[in-house]
């Protein structure tokens, strides 16, 4: 027969356990994640960011994407970093998507966020927003490569250039050193082929 004292602590130890396991399992519980963002938002990629509670033990994020009126989806998953966003790639242009957001931890997954919906821009509404002193790192690296092909150019023209000024110099300083000789032959030559002329005094030769 049991005690008396025995049988009123009983069910006092019983509701204590209960209590203490419903604990244990609500701090083991992951709140949803917060302020889910769309950013960078490009016709065929985004950036989605989102915020966790204080003291979660996250431990990584899953990710559903889903195309508006479309059941097909897309699931990302990442575990063992502390990240708080994501890149999503891939996406078609002017398009609805749906993203959900969980935490995980140790124990499992957090309820999904609440949904996202953002829509993909077009090529030409992309194109057409983008401000004229915009200038992405794309265009300064064509522009690096335009720049480099013009000094080569320049650089070349200007090589081509002093080669045939040099060649120019050279010709010119050989004609120079031939003109002299030339003069002299020329005037060696008038020379030998003149004749004598008589002086106007002379003796005239008589016929006998």
């Amino acid at each position: 027969m049991a005690k008396p004292g025995l049988s009123a602590a009983l069910p006092l130890l019983l509701l204590g356990s209960f209590l203490s396991a419903s604990s244990v399992k609500a701090d083991a519980a992951l709140s949803a994640p917060l302020n889910v963002t769309i950013r960078e938002l490009e016709v065929n990629s985004a950036v989605v960011t989102w915020e966790i509670l204080e003291g979660d033990p996250v431990i990584g994020f899953a990710i559903t994407q889903q195309k508006k009126d479309v059941r097909m989806l897309r699931f990302i998953q990442e575990v063992n970093t502390t990240t708080r966003s994501c890149a999503l790639w891939d996406l078609d242009e002017d398009t609805e998507y749906i993203v959900h957001v969980q935490s995980i931890s140790m124990g499992g997954s957090s309820p999904p966020s609440q949904p996202v919906l953002f829509r993909t821009p077009k090529e030409s509404e992309k194109m057409a927003s983008k401000s004229p002193d915009e200038v992405t790192m794309e265009e300064v690296g064509q522009a690096a490569q335009l720049r480099a092909g013009e000094l080569i150019i320049i650089v070349v023209v200007l090589v081509m250039w002093a080669g045939v000024i040099a060649l120019f110099c050279r010709q010119y300083d050989i004609i120079k050193d031939n003109e002299p000789n030339n003069n002299k032959d020329k005037t060696k030559n008038s020379s030998e082929c003149s004749t004598p002329e008589h002086p106007q005094g002379g003796l005239l030769r008589s016929n006998v």
